[in-house]
């Protein structure tokens, strides 16, 4: 699974890169029976609570963005993709932390509006009780809407976004001159997310093979910063082999 998900090989060669040890049949029921389970989920869960134990979230700010894919074998939660001549592709939505860590997120078509994703991003993070330390949200100007404004309010979190240009007078004039906020974090997660080939160019056909994807993902970017993280504060550390 991870040679997988880190190659974006199919799982015919994924199974020859493993030394034929392990049929790819066999390594597909076993993603299926995990995902029944939840296992992906719990633990995505388990790496987000161990980083904010250890590190700790910085949940003042929070950053959310949604980068388009492609999925050219199509399926369940596919769409024509608007920016690469409507051929098949799929986007992820992610709510990251003020360093960039993700703590929520979906997935949906290409074709689907960031609007429309934004609820469920947000719902995600609060299943894990991540929202109530939240203070600000930034987001970029696709997210203009009175839905997000409202949703915002809700939460009893303060959004920063700039506005669209709404009427034909302040389309010739242009949009007006508004700071984006922080958007670095959430850009620059979205980079380390799609040096993963299954998820700069996925080849599942259901949405719920794409989300184990990427929870597999998340795991490792936080083990990663975990392991960073030790080797800074404990350099006499003996390494794992």
């Amino acid at each position: 699974m991870l040679t997988r998900l880190v190659t974006g090989c199919s799982w015919v060669d994924a199974e020859a890169l493993c030394g034929n040890k392990v049929s790819d049949t066999t390594v597909r029921l076993r993603r299926d029976e995990w995902e029944a389970a939840g296992v992906f989920d719990s633990v995505a869960a388990e790496a987000i609570s161990a980083y904010d134990k250890i590190v700790g979230l910085d949940l003042s700010d929070v950053l959310l963005d949604g980068p388009l894919h492609k999925s050219p074998a199509g399926g369940q939660g596919t769409g024509k993709n608007p920016t690469d001549r409507a051929k098949r592709g799929w986007k992820w939505s992610v709510l990251t932390d003020r360093a960039g860590i993700p703590v929520g997120w979906t997935a949906d078509g290409a074709h689907r509006h960031d609007v429309a994703l934004f609820a469920p991003t947000m719902a995600a993070a609060d299943q894990r009780g991540l929202l109530l330390d939240v203070e600000t949200v930034h987001l970029d100007r696709g997210y203009d809407s009175a839905a997000v404004r409202q949703l915002c309010s809700d939460y009893g979190v303060d959004l920063v976004a700039p506005r669209q240009a709404r009427t034909p007078a302040q389309r010739r004039k242009g949009p007006k001159k508004v700071p984006l906020g922080m958007r670095w974090p959430v850009e620059r997660t979205n980079s380390w997310l799609t040096n993963f080939g299954q998820l700069r160019r996925n080849t599942d056909r259901t949405t719920a093979h794409r989300l184990a994807q990427f929870a597999l993902a998340v795991v490792l970017l936080l083990t990663a910063k975990l392991i960073d993280w030790r080797n800074r504060w404990c350099p006499g550390v003996v390494p794992i082999r």
